[in-house]
C-alpha cells in the first residue's frame, strides 16, 4: 500500500517532556501527538544514553498513537497522522523537564489501545485478516524508515510478510475468476483495513499475530475472494 505516508525521523528518540498542563488537547490530533511524546518520554527515561534507541514495542507505541488519530470511520486519516507528527515536533521544542509524568494516566484513558498489555485479535474472516496485516504492514514499513539500520529485523519480517499477501490483497485481472476491481475501491478498502489495524492494539503486537497466523512460507491462497 502506497497511500498513507508518515515520516517519524528522529521524534522517538530525542523527546524529553511533554505538556505544561495538566490535561488533554480536546482535538484528536493533539491529544495523539501529547500523549505520543508523552509514551516517548517514558521511555526515554528509563534510557541511560541519549544514543540508545527506544525498545521496538515503545517505538511502535509512539507510532500507533498517530495511527489512532488517523482512524477515522470508515477510512484512515493521512492529514491526521501526519498532523500528530507535526504537533509532536512543536511539542518536543518548548516543552522540558519532567512534566510529561502527569499525564501518563490521562493518556492510558485516552487511548486505551496503545497500552501494551491490550489483547490483540485479528478479524477472524481469513480475507479481512490478510487486508488487515497488508495495510498495517505497510504502514509500518513506511514508519520506521528513519530507522532501518536500528529495527532491520522488523523490516525485513514485515517485508516478507508482504511479499507474501501481495498476491492476496492485490490480484491481477489476469488471474482466472478473480474481479480486482478498481483502483479507488482497492484504496478504500486498504483505508478501511488500517482503521481498523490501529484498534486492534499495538502495532509490534498485531504484526507479531501477523506473522504468526500468515507466515510468509505458507500457501495465503485461502480467502483471497473478496480480500483485494
Amino acid at each position: 500500500m502506497r497511500n498513507y505516508p508518515i515520516i517519524l525521523s528522529g521524534i522517538a528518540l530525542t523527546l524529553s517532556a511533554c505538556s505544561s498542563e495538566i490535561g488533554l488537547p480536546e482535538d484528536i490530533v493533539g491529544r495523539a501527538a501529547t500523549c505520543a511524546v508523552v509514551s516517548a518520554s517514558e521511555a526515554r527515561s528509563t534510557i541511560k544514553s541519549l544514543e540508545t534507541p527506544l525498545a521496538f514495542d515503545r517505538q511502535s507505541q509512539v507510532i500507533h498513537y498517530a495511527l489512532l488519530a488517523g482512524a477515522i470511520e470508515p477510512g484512515f486519516s493521512r492529514e491526521n497522522a501526519n498532523g500528530v507528527v507535526n504537533r509532536m515536533q512543536t511539542l518536543q521544542d518548548r516543552i522540558t523537564g519532567d512534566k510529561w509524568m502527569p499525564l501518563v494516566a490521562p493518556c492510558n484513558t485516552a487511548f486505551p489501545e496503545a497500552n501494551l498489555s491490550h489483547a490483540v485479535t485479528l478479524p477472524v474472516v481469513p480475507a479481512e485478516a490478510q487486508l488487515t496485516c497488508y495495510a498495517l504492514g505497510d504502514f509500518m514499513i513506511r514508519a520506521l524508515s528513519a530507522y532501518e539500520e536500528t529495527y532491520r529485523d522488523r523490516l525485513i519480517q514485515y517485508n516478507e510478510l508482504l511479499m507474501s499477501l501481495k498476491p492476496v490483497v492485490e490480484p491481477v485481472a489476469t488471474e482466472p475468476g478473480l474481479k480486482p476491481g478498481s483502483s479507488a475501491e482497492r484504496m478504500a478498502k486498504r483505508s478501511s483495513a488500517l482503521a481498523v489495524a490501529a484498534k486492534l492494539g499495538s502495532p509490534a503486537k498485531v504484526m507479531d499475530v501477523c506473522m504468526e497466523r500468515f507466515p510468509a512460507d505458507a500457501n495465503l491462497k485461502e480467502g483471497r475472494t473478496g480480500a483485494s
